[in-house]
């Protein structure tokens, strides 16, 4: 479908007709508009379908009437995706006058009023295009950032496998950037040495000097945030398995608080008992079953803390805690 249609005025883009268009955006091409690119404009069929390929890597291929570049685009992150962050590819087809661009979702490429300006020819166009992409790659490495952070407070709170798998997932967002950022960077070293055939300006050699800078930076923060997720991987199992260590223990005691209070319980319980309490302390069935109460309540107080006080005396006897404690000499 085709989406988009734009002409360079004043170095800006401005919405023109399609047969007078300078730039043409399609949006999952049909059948029609397909075969239009292949037999009309010599679009190799199979470079088509690889622009419109989510798995594709990023490449420059140069034919008889035009060039093909096809670079690596992360995909718009909604709360349906759950921590999975995904990569697009777009397909840009350079001729000596236009360029088309081939999408597989609807996404806004030209949304950078400040970025897409001082544009001269479909060159700087697709330059800016590039451009555009690592920005949006810092952007969503930022959003991982942060959602890293809320993932890794909530597995020190908790003990389940949710969280954890979140980080995995986030984790494995990550090795995919790396390679579609890596993949950019082999499309702009192929630009640069490509500047003869593409006839570059001075300028658009300078603007693609940047675009390596920009890339290589990119590359290095994601590839920092992925040694980061992926060193502390094995300390957040660890925390996940003590929480539960945790958990188990305070069940272990409630147990064996509950298994003590269950002999005077069912002592309490009979009714030969309890007609011998009423009849000898000559007290009301009601009051008895309060003092009752208050009792197991004061036993199952005094339980725990006799247990709470072995559990701190056996942390404190361990070698490990002697150690922590002992004074510098």
């Amino acid at each position: 479908m085709l989406k988009q249609s734009f002409s360079i005025v004043d170095g800006r883009l401005q919405d023109r007709e399609a047969k007078e268009a300078q730039v043409l955006v399609y949006v999952k091409p049909d059948e029609g508009e397909q075969r239009f690119m292949i037999d009309r404009l010599k679009v190799d069929e199979h470079t088509l379908a690889s622009s419109l390929d989510p798995d594709e890597l990023a490449r420059l291929e140069f034919e008889p009437e035009h060039t093909v570049a096809i670079f690596k685009r992360p995909r718009y992150y909604t709360a349906a995706d759950h921590f999975q962050f995904k990569v697009l590819s777009v397909g840009a087809f350079l001729f000596k006058d236009q360029l088309i661009v081939s999408l597989s979702e609807d996404m806004a490429i030209f949304d950078g009023t400040k970025i897409f300006a001082r544009m001269r020819s479909p060159l700087d166009v697709l330059l800016r295009m590039i451009y555009r992409s690592i920005y949006h790659f810092l952007e969503h490495l930022r959003v991982i950032h942060t959602l890293s952070d809320e993932v890794e407070r909530s597995i020190n709170e908790s003990s389940d496998n949710k969280s954890l798998l979140n980080l995995f997932t986030l984790e494995k967002s990550l090795v995919y950037f790396l390679s579609a950022i890596q993949s950019n960077g082999m499309l702009i070293g192929r630009l640069k040495t490509s500047q003869v055939r593409l006839g570059f300006t001075e300028e658009q050699i300078e603007f693609i000097e940047d675009l390596q800078i920009e890339n290589n930076q990119c590359f290095s923060e994601a590839k920092i945030y992925s040694d980061i997720l992926s060193g502390m991987m094995d300390a957040r199992v660890s925390i996940v398995s003590n929480n539960l260590n945790v958990l188990m223990k305070r069940l272990a005691i409630l147990t064996v608080i509950f298994g003590l209070l269950n002999i005077p319980a069912s002592m309490g319980g009979m009714s030969e008992f309890s007609r011998y309490v009423v009849d000898s302390l000559q007290i009301s069935a009601g009051m008895a079953y309060l003092l009752f109460t208050l009792g197991m309540g004061l036993l199952g107080w005094l339980c725990y803390r006799v247990l709470a006080f072995f559990q701190v005396f056996s942390v404190e006897s361990s070698p490990t805690w002697r150690g922590r404690r002992r004074k510098p000499e």
